[in-house]
């Protein structure tokens, strides 16, 4: 297992070179949206829907599009606990891989949907994310620290989010 990488020590928040100092750091931070100064979660978040504009259109079916979500999972997860131990940090802001995922998980599960409605559950699991109302505040408290446990605590959390966000999407449709 290779040595952890640090970011400089007078860097508070990663920089370029954290980000392209290992394969991790670069999935984790969001192939570069988690280096946003300015809500990096929210940054992280409206990349995955662009890419998951993009993605839907390279990919050939909806089951392709839920492979590539569970394989992101397992590689996220990885990811994640990789960055956080490398920035010593259990959950850093700047890992944005959790927002990815979560998030094509609701436009994989929600669509298909126009703008407005895609806007919605863009707000919503935004909502959902930065507030932590009831289940996400329990999911984001389960699994805490460095190591794998803490790397599926930074996703899980934000699944937890996408299922509250998917709920009210479903309340919405059918009410």
């Amino acid at each position: 297992m290779s040595p952890p990488v640090s970011p400089s020590p007078s860097v508070a928040r990663p920089n370029v070179r954290f980000l392209l100092a290992h394969p991790a750091h670069f999935i984790a931070l969001g192939f570069g949206a988690g280096l946003s100064r300015v809500a990096p979660g929210t940054v992280g978040t409206a990349w995955a829907w662009l890419a998951y504009l993009v993605l839907q259109h390279w990919l050939p079916s909806p089951l392709h599009m839920g492979l590539l979500i569970a394989a992101s999972t397992v590689v996220g997860w990885w990811a994640c606990t990789t960055t956080a131990r490398d920035m010593a940090v259990a959950d850093p802001g700047s890992i944005v891989w959790d927002e990815v995922v979560a998030f094509w998980l609701v436009l994989w599960l929600a669509m298909p949907m126009g703008w407005w409605g895609q806007l919605a559950a863009f707000a919503l699991f935004r909502f959902f994310d930065a507030v932590k109302p009831g289940p996400v505040a329990w999911a984001d408290s389960q699994f805490k620290g460095l190591g794998w446990r803490g790397g599926w605590g930074i996703l899980w959390d934000d699944f937890v989010a996408a299922f509250c966000t998917l709920l009210v999407i479903a309340v919405w449709r059918f009410v």
